[in-house]
């Protein structure tokens, strides 16, 4: 066998290979790779959408006033219900059995509300002398203090005086009028 005929076959895959390389596309010159730009911001959130850290605290401020207008109103209408006035025999400063439950009232109101505290003015019927009248509305207050004292109030959130017969509920010389004057009348101390 001849040269020629022995290297064909290597001739013919060489010029297949070749060809099927000249065939093909010339790959891309590499381009260099360019910055990728960076996303857009997303758009600021309109104003009334947003909450601003300031009106947060504005309106945590609201909330926190609105609470305390509701705590004082219930506070008040809580004083208004326990505070009511007690009233004495003539010529007594002993507390009658019927305004015990009264007295007993003040004082649960008083330790529920420990900011609360109390003034106790004693007070007469228009009969006997100004001295005199002065010295049993002291000692109205005080029985008053006393009991409220006994129930568990502290001392020092009572305040007593006497009026004597200078603040009358009813101005009428009559024994009904004299009945209702002759009291320890309780109200908030500012």
């Amino acid at each position: 066998m001849s040269a020629l005929n022995r290297t064909t076959p290597f001739l013919m895959a060489a010029l297949l290979v070749a060809g099927g390389l000249a065939c093909r596309k010339p790959a891309p010159a590499a381009q260099p790779e360019q910055p990728k730009a960076a996303p857009a911001p997303a758009p600021a959130p309109a104003m009334s959408d947003a909450v601003k850290p300031d009106d947060t605290q504005k309106r945590l401020a609201e909330q926190a006033a609105e609470a305390a207008r509701k705590a004082e109103a219930a506070y008040q209408q809580a004083a208004m219900a326990a505070l009511q006035d007690v009233h004495f025999a003539f010529d007594k400063a002993d507390i009658m059995d019927a305004d015990k439950p009264l007295l007993t009232a003040i004082a649960a109101f008083m330790k529920q509300y420990p900011k609360a505290n109390v003034f106790i003015d004693g007070n007469c019927d228009e009969r006997g002398t100004v001295e005199y009248n002065l010295a049993l509305g002291e000692r109205r207050a005080h029985s008053a203090m006393a009991y409220l004292v006994g129930l568990g109030v502290p001392a020092g959130r009572l305040t007593t005086t006497s009026y004597g017969k200078e603040k009358p509920v009813c101005m009428e010389s009559v024994e009904s009028c004299w009945v209702r004057n002759r009291r320890a009348h309780f109200s908030l101390l500012k």
